[in-house]
């Protein structure tokens, strides 16, 4: 049966290493979508960290959906109007606040519209992310911070030191969370009824699609959950090995347009 709709991650899988849509990507994503398939970026950035994508991928008209957060907001890209949000509490904010502290990572929570973090030295991977998804970051206490939409918390520091936090986590936390690293430096926490495989799955029952008229193409851990629930999961040459073992297809890397590839050769093919 012919795929219907594509999830595609950003960082690693549709973006090359200098962070651009090659002209190979662009046409095979504007010839999939005049083949009537839904291209669906599936990313863990917050939605004004897409934005110029979409508009550059003609991926923001009618009929158009996106999905960000890893899953925590689904939504139409033309109107806004939210198909899943899924959102922390405050007390699930103040238990992932203390636990990074007694850890001694950097940590930052994020909003659709700000990234907020309670570290006086704001850690340089704050800053990173700020800088990738044009958000601004606001230096708040926590007890500033209770009336707050908090669709994902971050610990964020350097690979070293995010591994030792990491091995430290309580099973708890992996019990009440969905815990994925997207990076070496990025360790994402968020409600446990989000993640990408979800968002994919609530998708392509709204547009009343089998399983085995979705794919997904990704490369990392946070691409997992909807590699698994896709018909056909595509990882590219360039993604984590462990990822790699429950691909269907393995495409060209990031870098050789490995997005392209996979449409072309097993979609439109």
């Amino acid at each position: 049966m012919s795929i219907k709709l594509i999830a595609v991650d950003i960082d690693g899988t549709l973006l090359n290493s200098q962070r651009q849509v090659t002209p190979e990507v662009f046409q095979a994503i504007q010839d999939a979508k005049a083949a009537g398939v839904k291209v669906v970026i599936a990313t863990g950035r917050p939605i004004p960290g897409v934005l110029p994508l979409l508009e550059e991928l003609n991926l923001n008209q009618d009929g158009d959906y996106v999905i960000t957060f890893n899953g925590g907001l689904v939504q139409e890209t033309s109107t806004g109007n939210e198909l899943i949000r899924e959102t922390l509490s405050y007390e699930d904010y103040l238990d992932i606040e203390v636990l990074a502290n007694k850890l001694g990572v950097h940590s930052h929570a994020i909003t659709k519209d700000g990234i907020y973090t309670s570290n006086r030295n704001i850690g340089r991977y704050t800053v990173h992310e700020s800088t990738l998804v044009h958000m601004p970051i606001y230096y708040r206490t926590p007890e500033e911070v209770a009336d707050k939409e908090f669709v994902k918390a971050m610990y964020i520091d350097e690979p070293e030191i995010l591994d030792a936090a990491i091995a430290k986590l309580p099973q708890e936390f992996y019990d009440r969370f969905t815990i994925v690293k997207s990076t070496p430096f990025y360790l994402e926490i968020l409600k446990k009824t989000a993640n990408k495989g979800i968002a994919v799955t609530h998708l392509a029952e709204k547009l009343s699609l089998t399983k085995e008229e979705t794919m997904a193409i990704g490369d990392e851990e946070n691409d997992r959950a909807m590699l698994e629930v896709v018909g056909s999961p595509v990882v590219m040459e360039n993604g984590n090995p462990e990822i790699k073992k429950i691909a269907k297809y393995i495409t060209k890397s990031n870098d050789e347009s490995g997005v392209a590839y996979a449409i072309r050769k097993w979609v439109l093919d």
